[in-house]
C-alpha cells in the first residue's frame, strides 16, 4: 500500500468516525422535541455526506484510471517480451547473427570516418595460399598499401543463454559454453588464412566481436582468450577498440593525401617558376628590341628632316606644294628594364633575402 492509499483510508476513517457521533448526537435530539439548538448539526452531517459522496466517486474514477493504466503496461509488457522473445530466436539463427555484425561493422567504419572503395572493400572475394576461396566481411586499406582484414561474424548463442539463465550455476556453464564457441571460432578464423588472400596485407586477421559485453563475458571465463588469439595472428576487436584502430587508419589516409598534395603544389610551384623564368627572358629581349628599334626610329627621322625634308621645303618656298609637308616628330620614350626583385623590408631587417 502506497502513501496516498493509506493518507485515503486515514481520511475516510475519520470522517466515518465523524458521522458517526453525528448521527448518534442527531438520535438523541430526536428523543428530546423541545430542543431545536441541533439544526446546524444536521446541516453538518448533510454536508459530510455530500462530501463523502463525492470522495467515493473520485476514488471510483481513480481506481477505473488506475485499472485502465495498468491493462496498458500490462499489454506493453507482454508485447515487448514477445518482441524480446522474437529477437532471442533470430539471433539463434547463424545467418541473422551473421547479418547483424555486419551491419555493426558497417557503422563503426562509417563513424570512423573511412570512404568505401577508397579506403575499405566490403566482403572482397580472394583466394589463400592453399588455394582455397574466402570472403571476408571487409577489408580496409592502409596509407602505404598494406591491407587489414576483419570477420564479422562471430557465435554467441551460448552467451544469449546465459543471459536469459535465472540459475548461477546454469548461467557459469553457459558462459564456458560461450568462450569455448568464441575460441573454436578463433581457431576457424585462423585456418582460413585470410592475409595470404590480400597481398600486401598486415600479417593478423581482426575479428570483429559486435558488443563489448561479448568479448567480456568470454574474458571472465578464459581470461587468455586475447593472447590465445594473438597467436594464431587472430585480434579480437569490439565497437569500441576497432573505432580507434579504424580512425587511426583515417588519420593516417588524411596525412597520406595532405602530403600528396603538398607534393603536387610543389611540382606546380617548379614548373610555374619555370615558365616565369622563360617569360622574362623574353621579356628582356623585347624589351632590348623596342630600344633599338626606337633607337633607329630617331636616327632616321632626323636623317630625314636634314635631308629630306630641307629640300622638299623648296616647293613650299616657291609656291608650288598645295600643303606643307610635316616632320615625324622622334619617340621620346624609354623602354622600361626588368629590375631584380627587392628584398622585403622585414627579410632585410632579419639578414634574409627575398
Amino acid at each position: 500500500m502506497d502513501a496516498a492509499s493509506l493518507l485515503t483510508g486515514l481520511l475516510i476513517g475519520a470522517l466515518l468516525a465523524t458521522a458517526v457521533t453525528l448521527g448518534v448526537v442527531s438520535l438523541t435530539a430526536r428523543h428530546r422535541p423541545g430542543h431545536t439548538g441541533l439544526e446546524p448539526v444536521h446541516e453538518s452531517l448533510d454536508h459530510l455526506h455530500r462530501l463523502l459522496a463525492g470522495i467515493e466517486r473520485a476514488r471510483a474514477t481513480a481506481h477505473g484510471e488506475l485499472r485502465e493504466q495498468m491493462g496498458t503496461v500490462g499489454q506493453a509488457s507482454a508485447q515487448l517480451k514477445q518482441e524480446t522473445a522474437a529477437l532471442v530466436t533470430a539471433l539463434r539463427t547463424p545467418h541473422v547473427r551473421g547479418r547483424w555484425g555486419e551491419v555493426q561493422l558497417r557503422r563503426v567504419v562509417e563513424v570512423a570516418g573511412l570512404l568505401e572503395h577508397c579506403d575499405f572493400v566490403e566482403q572482397p572475394g580472394g583466394t589463400n595460399d592453399e588455394g582455397a576461396g574466402v570472403r571476408p566481411d571487409l577489408v580496409v586499406t592502409l596509407s602505404d598499401g598494406r591491407q587489414v582484414v576483419v570477420d564479422a561474424k562471430v557465435p554467441f548463442a551460448g552467451y544469449i543463454e546465459a543471459v536469459q539463465a535465472t540459475d548461477q550455476t546454469v548461467r557459469d556453464q553457459r558462459i564456458q559454453v560461450h568462450a569455448r564457441q568464441l575460441r573454436a571460432h578463433v581457431d576457424a578464423l585462423a585456418a582460413r588464412r585470410y592475409p595470404t588472400a590480400f597481398r600486401p596485407a598486415a600479417p593478423f586477421t581482426v575479428l570483429f566481436v559486435p558488443s563489448d559485453g561479448f568479448l567480456t563475458t568470454a574474458l571472465e571465463a578464459e581470461p587468455g582468450l586475447l593472447e590465445y588469439g594473438f597467436a594464431r595472428d587472430v585480434v579480437l576487436a569490439t565497437p569500441s577498440t576497432l573505432l580507434a584502430l579504424l580512425r587511426t587508419v583515417a588519420y593516417s589516409w588524411r596525412q597520406e593525401r595532405l602530403a600528396r598534395d603538398a607534393d603536387q603544389v610543389l611540382e606546380v610551384g617548379r614548373r610555374l617558376h619555370a615558365r616565369l623564368s622563360t617569360l622574362s627572358g623574353h621579356l628582356v629581349r623585347l624589351g632590348s628590341a623596342l630600344g633599338t628599334t626606337m633607337t633607329r626610329f630617331n636616327e632616321t627621322v632626323g636623317s630625314y628632316e636634314r635631308s629630306v625634308l630641307t629640300a622638299a621645303r623648296r616647293f613650299d618656298e616657291l609656291g608650288i606644294a598645295e600643303t606643307a609637308l610635316e616632320a615625324p616628330p622622334p619617340l621620346e620614350a624609354t623602354v622600361r628594364t626588368l629590375r631584380p626583385a627587392e628584398p622585403d623590408l622585414e627579410e632585410t631587417r632579419d639578414g634574409t633575402t627575398g
